[in-house]
């Protein structure tokens, strides 16, 4: 099985790159992060504080996510709720932030995220697949996109979804989140020492060749077929 761990920041379009990847290669595409921003948001509800963490570990066993596959793309419930549609804005995200680094719910979803990779052809994005959800992945690349672009970016995807944000707030909350993320004890949000540095700044279709051309390469030597 071909295995592809997409890092990067909040806001880089890794989500959007995985998933396009995704649908050329035939490959199934994994979000880690809605696993975490569900896990977030079943927090939020409960009204549990993130940051508690004897309280979000006792809540787990409670929490149901499952991952349903359609055209191969990822539809992620709560329970029997899709809750792709609630899992994006600013609060989630900053709940997502704080219940990740919590060690009992990254020990809670690891076995999932595995098994999806072990059993399929996957691309997977989040924040520490290339350095602890998939080490040995065949491929692993770290996607960049400058500080500026990325918050335009967000706050654009916001607006349209009608919150009601500045950009300088986005920009804050962005900021905020990549130093949680980068500096947490529990894997940290930081590139693999093999990672391929992906610029996403520019021509998308550009960044997608170049993205599939250097699995292809990786594949052969791998004796995969692409």
């Amino acid at each position: 099985m071909m295995n592809i761990a997409l890092d990067g920041p909040s806001g880089a379009g890794k989500s959007t790159l995985a998933k396009a990847l995704a649908k050329k290669l035939g490959y199934i595409y994994t979000d880690t992060g809605a696993m975490y921003r569900t896990i977030g948001l079943a927090v939020k509800r409960r009204c549990i504080e993130p940051t508690d963490t004897d309280a979000v570990a006792a809540a787990l066993p409670e929490i149901k996510i499952s991952l349903r596959f359609e055209n191969g793309e990822q539809k992620i419930y709560l329970g029997e709720e899709d809750v792709g549609g609630l899992i994006r804005t600013n609060e989630i995200s900053a709940y997502a932030s704080k219940v990740s680094a919590i060690p009992a719910v990254r020990a809670h979803l690891l076995d999932v995220q595995r098994t999806i990779a072990k059993e399929n052809n996957v691309i997977m994005d989040g924040r520490d697949i290339g350095t602890v959800i998939l080490p040995h992945a065949q491929v692993k690349f770290f996607v960049t996109v400058s500080d500026a672009e990325r918050a335009r970016r967000r706050y654009n995807e916001l607006i349209a979804k009608g919150e009601n944000v500045t950009l300088e707030e986005v920009a804050t909350a962005m900021a905020e989140r990549d130093r949680q993320d980068s500096t947490r004890e529990i894997a940290p949000a930081i590139p693999a020492e093999d990672a391929i540095f992906l610029d996403n700044s520019g021509d998308f279709d550009a960044v997608i060749d170049l993205a599939i051309a250097i699995i292809r390469d990786k594949a052969k030597e791998a004796g995969e077929t692409v």
